[in-house]
């Protein structure tokens, strides 16, 4: 029980930031459609980054980078342009699959064995990490882990008491009443969206440089969607997705756990792998978003 509950505060670490990520984005009015394609790019910039410069911060710097520049893309065509979100996001997920497969190839050929990356080190907190119990669930994780659930208040904090938490709001409900304060919509949309990307360019990092090492095209497997789907899951509310994304990790933990049992052959393999991604569906479809942006996925212009 303590590993498939330490497991589950692990592997929610990404879907945490990129739900977190698209909170802010979808409150502003714009829905991240390419999150998938942003985590694929993270974790094959992160991982480039690592294995080249051996540092596993380089890495995750250069996943932060990607993630902003594809998010800047999609907000310029979204924003900007006034394009159709999720045609959009369809066609940027596409891309970085080409785009990850290729450059993966130019530069590193095709090795005879997968190549492989330091990961983060588990970090055991004097003293907490000695609770019974709950030492080894919550205070004995990677330094990763610890930042993103420390993210959780402070979402909660920017987005209801702060002024820009107001704006980014308001953004999304009400954009006219935004521009008649002599506020920039676009602006405020374009600066949610790039440091959303960056973001998810992070927690698609952890997958290579967090915990596997490595990095194949299929490497993030739809958690990126996972990741979308929580933020309506959680009714748009920081709250809300805290809970839902412990809910996605510990399904994982247990697919997880259930895979390494002696008798996992009774089960079905891939009906185990597909078990978080079964909770995705069954939850959107009985979920309600009672606090769902006015104008969510709408473009917004002054002539309207």
């Amino acid at each position: 029980m303590v590993n498939i509950l330490a497991t589950a505060i692990m592997v929610s670490t990404p879907l945490l930031l990129g739900a977190m990520a698209e909170v802010f984005t979808e409150r502003s009015g714009v829905m991240l459609c390419a999150i998938e394609g942003i985590f694929l790019l993270g974790a094959w910039a992160g991982f480039v980054g690592t294995y080249v410069s051996g540092s596993i911060i380089v890495g995750f710097i250069l996943a932060a980078g990607a993630g902003s520049i594809a998010a800047a893309l999609y907000g310029f065509i979204t924003v900007v342009l006034r394009q159709q979100q999720v045609v959009t996001g369809t066609a940027l997920n596409i891309f970085a699959v080409g785009f990850c497969a290729f450059f993966q190839r130019v530069i590193f050929g095709v090795p005879t064995s997968p190549l492989q990356i330091p990961t983060l080190n588990v970090v055991e907190l004097p003293l907490l990490s000695q609770i019974p119990f709950l030492g080894k669930i919550l205070f004995s994780q990677n330094m990763l882990t610890y930042l993103v659930y420390i993210l959780g208040p402070i979402s909660i904090f920017v987005l209801y008491r702060t002024s820009l938490g107001l704006r980014i709001r308001s953004t999304g409900d009400n954009p006219a009443a935004v521009d008649a304060a002599g506020l920039s919509v676009w602006k405020t949309r374009f600066f949610t969206v790039i440091v959303s990307g960056a973001l998810c360019g992070i927690a698609g990092a952890f997958y290579t440089v967090g915990y596997l090492g490595m990095f194949t095209t299929n490497i993030i497997g739809g958690r990126g969607w996972i990741a979308f789907a929580i933020c309506f899951l959680g009714n748009w509310n920081p709250k809300g997705v805290l809970l839902g994304t412990l809910a996605f990790g510990l399904t994982e933990s247990i697919s997880i756990w259930i895979r390494t049992l002696s008798s996992s052959s009774l089960f079905p393999t891939e009906l185990i792998i597909a078990l978080p991604y079964i909770l995705t569906i069954v939850l959107t479809v009985v979920g309600k978003g009672s606090a769902i942006p006015l104008k969510l996925g709408i473009a917004y212009s002054k002539e309207d």
